[in-house]
């Protein structure tokens, strides 16, 4: 590993070893640089593999998350056009995606990044939890991400074992933070978002009494239409798709830790029947009920004699 520190610029390059990749997601680089107005960008150090001319743009074979947090300047890349970007901002890059970034000569910029690849990023961009046509994510100045970043950073230059995967858990973690914060930056009014946090209340307290999405937007004192854009603009998901989670959740916590019958539980949620509860649940876990608890069962410990 490479590790570079200085007062404006602390860049690690990581190498990952065979049994590493097995782990899912390997780190590549993690860093912080500084650029001050009129300053050359990016400053000299990088090697060739990351080095680029803004004019130009580069393609890297790794996923990087870049957050800015002080200053402004420009992203631009193959499904994203020419687009200002400001303090606050993220984008994630994606491998095989030609892009380009620079900070205004104006403002300069600070810059927190770390790279990655693995079959688990991989899987997410498949699933579209990202796009490579919405590489911007707005999440604001947060001390928690940038307090992940140098811890990271940290790991990076201590080097201890297993070091890679607990970089890999940071990254997992600024992923899934970046995603959620994003989503939630899209409704920006607060009062919305009090009531979209009361509507994911509601419908955890009442998942076994059968309430339906209408009437959830009811009892927050929206339409449905609006409720429903909203909400999918918070979660990620319809109102309907979030509480059937809700369901297939509580539905698995009891065929795991009660002796209800499948027809009870079944019962207990509000579906038609056994047959369609049971269509519901092999559709998204790939088992039967029956299949589910006994697997779950086998799983468990042996108590003590």
């Amino acid at each position: 590993m490479d590790f570079q520190h200085k007062t404006n610029q602390n860049i690690g390059y990581l190498v990952a070893s065979e049994q590493d990749m097995g782990w899912g997601l390997t780190v590549c680089s993690v860093g912080f640089q500084q650029v001050n107005p009129g300053e050359r960008y990016p400053p000299k150090g990088h090697p060739d593999a990351y080095f680029f001319y803004p004019e130009r743009g580069r393609v890297l074979d790794e996923f990087q998350l870049v957050y800015i947090t002080n200053g402004s300047g420009e992203f631009r890349s193959k499904g994203q056009p020419p687009t200002e970007v400001d303090e606050g901002t993220m984008f994630l890059l994606i491998p095989g995606e030609w892009h380009s970034y620079h900070p205004s000569e104006k403002t300069g910029w600070d810059e927190y990044f770390i790279g990655f690849r693995g079959e688990v990023m991989d899987q997410r961009l498949q699933q579209n939890f990202f796009s490579p046509d919405s590489p911007l994510l707005s999440v604001g100045l947060d001390e928690e991400l940038v307090r992940i970043y140098r811890n990271a950073m940290q790991v990076a230059h201590d080097k201890r074992p297993c070091y890679q995967q607990v970089l890999s858990g940071m990254a997992s973690l600024l992923v899934g933070l970046a995603y959620a914060k994003s989503k939630r930056a899209g409704v920006r009014d607060e009062r919305m978002k009090l009531k979209m946090d009361k509507a994911m209340i509601v419908m955890l307290e009442q998942v076994e009494k059968g309430i339906t999405p209408e009437a959830v937007a009811e009892k927050v004192g929206l339409n449905y239409s609006c409720f429903r854009k909203m909400f999918r603009e918070y979660t990620g998901l319809a109102p309907l798709q979030y509480m059937q989670g809700l369901k297939l959740q509580r539905a698995k916590d009891l065929l795991r830790t009660t002796q209800y019958a499948v027809k009870e539980i079944a019962f207990m949620l509000n579906f038609d029947n056994a047959e369609y509860f049971s269509v519901f649940f092999k559709k998204r876990e790939q088992l039967t009920p029956l299949e589910y608890r006994n697997s779950s069962r086998a799983s468990l410990p042996e108590a003590p004699l």
